[in-house]
């Protein structure tokens, strides 16, 4: 089965207080561009990530705002930054790592919220149920000059979203692959019953 995939790069979402502090009680978050999943945007904001060895400057804020305040890097960028996050799912934050947020008008020092997002992809329960899956996570292939298999692709289950696989960065440079470059999904682990 074909997917087409969407690559993400670093980047931020924010809960409304950390949003505020960040860029003052004024400003909005306007859409820069729409992304692939219905309601989710590049916004116009950008902030400066901070550890004790080093910073990355001009991380995009993506919208709209979350009930929680989460990064999202890749594990080249925990090198430059001297971290070790957990690969996890999204909005699985208990036990990841803290790190500084510095926005224009303030910065945050998070406890927890610095994650390497999983490998996944964006489903509905109907489509689960049209395609025949029933597990957790499948297996991906991806053709190419540097073509290969993706294990442990989680299946990330929701009315609101649109069928894709979502890499980042290091994933999609490992493949030489960018987005809307097509992969086929080929087993499914049935690791756990959805």
């Amino acid at each position: 089965m074909k997917i087409s995939i969407g690559v993400s790069n670093r980047h931020v979402h924010l809960c409304e207080s950390d949003f505020k502090t960040l860029f003052g009680e004024e400003c909005e978050l306007e859409v820069v561009k729409k992304l692939s999943q219905p309601g989710e945007f590049a916004s116009n904001c950008k902030v400066t990530l901070k550890t004790t060895k080093d910073v990355i400057e001009n991380v995009r804020v993506v919208g709209p705002i979350r009930k929680y305040t989460q990064v999202e890097i890749s594990k080249t960028d925990s090198f430059k930054l001297g971290l070790n996050p957990p690969v996890r799912d999204s909005g699985d934050l208990k036990g990841s790592l803290g790190i500084t947020i510095i926005g224009p008008k303030g910065e945050i020092d998070l406890d927890e919220g610095c994650i390497i997002a999983t490998r996944h992809i964006h489903i509905t329960p109907k489509e689960m149920k049209e395609y025949g899956f029933s597990g957790e996570e499948v297996s991906v292939r991806i053709d190419g000059e540097k073509g290969g298999i993706l294990n442990h692709v989680r299946l990330k289950v929701s009315d609101s979203y649109a069928f894709e696989l979502h890499l980042d960065t290091d994933d999609a440079n490992a493949f030489l692959v960018k987005s809307g470059d097509v992969a086929t999904i080929i087993e499914e682990d049935n690791i756990k019953k959805i």
